[in-house]
């Protein structure tokens, strides 16, 4: 049903802290990927490939560099900030059932990729788009996601052999969770507010903002 999907769409969260471990069924997880594989792409090069990452020791080699690199961040907030993201969880590698990095390969499809010659990057939004239907799909089946974004590309490249020239995009924690939040983290520890929709929708042209 349509409302089905709009629920998942506005039930959806960056989950951090809620995961419960619990195994992911085998034709649960298939339909997740299925989900993603089934994205729409730039002239149908499905330029991604999905890394399943269940091994405790290459997580945990993960995990340890992304915390250095929120150690890195914090280091260059102000004090106020600074205390603000003190309290905010950035990852559930390590609770998590399994981990997904999604990667984007863009000689997929060359020499001629139909559609990118003018947008170099479209070929990069198609890995988004996969990577947006496995979310919204995991929500479909009650898992959660969690979008881990503090790594250094080349670090991750090394760690699983991801051959030079393709991106590693995302590393995407899912499993089972207790349950979603109803308000983003990132909200609920007071780091920045959704605007509202009003504010997001030009007419005809772009039309500045009003002065704050």
């Amino acid at each position: 049903m349509i409302t089905d999907l709009y629920d998942a769409i506005h039930r959806r969260r960056d989950v951090r802290g809620q995961f419960t471990g619990a195994p992911i069924p085998a034709p649960t997880l298939d339909r997740v990927l299925s989900a993603a594989h089934a994205a729409p792409s730039v002239g149908l090069s499905q330029p991604w490939d999905f890394i399943l990452v269940r091994d405790a020791g290459v997580r945990a080699t993960f995990h340890a560099h992304v915390q250095q690199e929120r150690d890195t961040f914090a280091a260059t907030l102000a004090p106020d900030a600074a205390e603000r993201f003190r309290p905010i969880k950035i990852d559930g590698i390590l609770e998590s059932t399994l981990s997904v990095v999604v990667t984007y390969d863009p000689t997929r499809g060359s020499p001629a990729v139909l559609g990118r010659h003018a947008i170099a990057d479209a070929g990069l939004y198609s890995a988004c788009l996969a990577i947006q239907n496995l979310w919204l799909a995991a929500t479909a089946e009650g898992l959660g996601v969690g979008w881990v974004s503090f790594y250094r590309e080349d670090f991750l490249r090394g760690l699983l052999g991801i051959p030079a020239g393709v991106r590693p995009v995302a590393w995407l924690c899912v499993g089972p969770v207790t349950h979603l939040e109803a308000t983003p983290d990132l909200e609920r520890h007071g780091w920045r507010r959704r605007r509202p929709l009003t504010e997001a929708i030009h007419e005809e042209r772009w039309t500045p903002a009003p002065p704050a």
